[in-house]
């Protein structure tokens, strides 16, 4: 079921307090009571929020945690994993990179290969690739978000269809074993999705700290991703389900300590 306008904007409204009266959000939608309801029914249908007597609740929500504390988070295992992901990319390579934190490791990892095109919607992204010589980089435009440097929108989602790249490199919030990768925000699941579809290859790149943790936006079917990189082996149900969708699993060699 695909999320019309008016749900992605109860989504997004939810996105920073976790919960919220219908009334307030049919005066910010400038629409009925009814309406909101009604489109709430569908929302928890989908599994993404939960009724409340008289408002709405984002599931499984808690605050996230800005850009510059999840980046200082785990960060022996993301560069162990942003190494194994730049080992796999060839020179002159075309590829996606999301605005996740593990992402941003593989734009500095990626920084000794030689003439990239990168596709991305992340600032720190393009301001790690931009200034190796013989790389193009492509930055989507949009509503620049103030927590992690992202730009979101149609905009953004317009100008990433008009690729067509080799790899896409993603970040997840959560791998559970009954619904695979998740995210915790609409915009950045319907971003990766667009950058499935306009890749040869995608590649999941996410710490071990990931295994188990809910999250309730679904990015796509598991089978969409060619192979996940990680630090540590996932529980036996993840490595089941990730084995049983054809999900290559990496376990990035660990950092060596001098």
């Amino acid at each position: 079921m695909q999320a019309t306008q008016r749900e992605v904007e109860i989504l997004q409204a939810l996105n920073d307090t976790g919960s919220c009266r219908i009334l307030d959000l049919s005066r910010r939608l400038n629409v009925t009571e009814e309406t909101i309801r009604r489109n709430v029914k569908r929302l928890a249908a989908q599994g993404l929020v939960t009724k409340l007597h008289g408002g709405v609740q984002l599931r499984d929500w808690t605050p996230e945690p800005s850009f510059a504390q999840r980046v200082t988070e785990h960060p022996k295992a993301k560069r162990a994993i942003a190494r194994a992901v730049a080992a796999a990319i060839p020179d002159g390579a075309a590829l996606f990179l999301d605005v996740g934190t593990t992402t941003a490791y593989v734009a500095q990892a990626l920084r000794g290969h030689k003439g990239l095109m990168a596709v991305t919607n992340s600032l720190a992204v393009a301001q790690a690739l931009a200034p190796v010589e013989g790389n193009r980089v492509f930055m989507a435009g949009g509503e620049l978000r103030a927590h992690d440097g992202g730009a979101f929108g149609a905009e953004a989602l317009a100008f990433v269809r008009q690729f067509r790249v080799d790899f896409a490199i993603l970040s997840a919030a959560a791998i559970s074993a009954e619904a695979g990768f998740l995210l915790r925000d609409l915009r950045e699941a319907e971003f990766a999705r667009a950058i499935i579809a306009g890749a040869d290859r995608t590649i999941m790149a996410v710490d071990a700290s990931k295994f188990g943790r809910s999250a309730p936006i679904r990015i796509a079917e598991p089978g969409a991703v060619a192979r996940m990189i990680t630090d540590a082996a996932p529980p036996p149900a993840i490595r089941r389900m990730l084995t049983s969708a054809g999900v290559a699993i990496e376990i990035a060699p660990a950092e060596e300590t001098p």
